[in-house]
């Protein structure tokens, strides 16, 4: 079963899908876990990776929240404009959501590439209430990279932001993305989450350099990193060698933990999608 509906950020609505487990009631007292799914730039909740992820989190026994952020899929807001400030307040807005639902328990987070950079930051925002974290192919890189005038290959001058950045692809984006990159420093916010965290990323990432993962590996304190041997950034090879990497880590968080709400469906053993 999936609900769509949108998420309020303040002026801004943030397009939402939410699927169930089967069997679900949502007046029963029974609390269920909750994964909330990010896409990554320029991405949506209905790619492969993303959907795969969710599927995999609902045949675990979990509720999974998708959702667009600012200037993305069916969300408000034009990518242009759209900031890491602003994808911070929104995912900040969709864990108060999340957590005010009368049928959700624990809370986990998962996002894909930019995503899961957002992923790392509100992690440490919000450790309080996130009982794990998997950054998939997480773009560690973005506020390095933009603070030596460069994003996702295209380059500027670092010490004079340009108005408006035309990428090769033909999108554009305002130099206020620039500015809030430059202001980032995640290391910060990895010091502030001390439950498990899973990185996942291909062994062959044409986005994102290997040794942000490895060096996340090590900052977190308490973090595996599986990499997908000859896969991509957006695992089009192997997904599912990544999704099985994402159900045995649900998995094992929940039943070691035992703070799941709820027993595994088959014991512990869902399909992977």
């Amino acid at each position: 079963m999936t609900e769509e509906f949108f998420i309020p950020d303040d002026q801004i609505r943030l397009h939402a899908k939410m699927d169930f487990p089967e069997g679900f009631e949502a007046d029963s007292k029974k609390k269920l876990p909750l994964l909330i799914v990010v896409h990554g730039f320029t991405g949506h909740m209905e790619e492969a990776h993303i959907l795969g992820v969710a599927r995999t989190a609902v045949a675990c026994g979990m509720i999974a929240l998708r959702v667009e952020m600012y200037g993305h899929g069916g969300s408000d807001g034009a990518f242009r404009n759209h900031t890491l400030y602003k994808w911070n307040s929104n995912l900040l807005a969709v864990i108060d959501y999340a957590k005010a639902l009368p049928y959700v328990g624990k809370l986990y987070l998962a996002g894909h590439s930019q995503g899961g950079l957002l992923t790392m930051m509100v992690g440490g925002m919000r450790a309080d209430d996130l009982e794990a974290l998997l950054p998939l192919s997480p773009a560690w890189m973005i506020p390095d990279f933009v603070r030596r005038g460069e994003i996702l290959g295209t380059s500027f001058d670092p010490d004079h932001i340009p108005e408006v950045l035309a990428r090769p692809d033909g999108l554009e984006l305002k130099g206020d993305y620039l500015r809030v990159a430059m202001t980032l420093h995640v290391e910060d916010e990895i010091d502030r989450f001390h439950g498990p965290v899973l990185i996942v990323q291909g062994e062959k990432d044409e986005a994102v350099p290997l040794a942000y993962a490895k060096k996340a590996q090590e900052k977190y304190e308490n973090a595996k990193l599986v990499l997908i041997e000859g896969d991509s950034h957006c695992f089009d090879h192997h997904l599912d060698l990544m999704l099985g990497a994402v159900k045995d880590f649900l998995q094992e968080v929940c039943e070691s933990q035992k703070k799941c709400g709820g027993a595994l469906p088959n014991g512990g053993r869902g399909s992977a999608i």
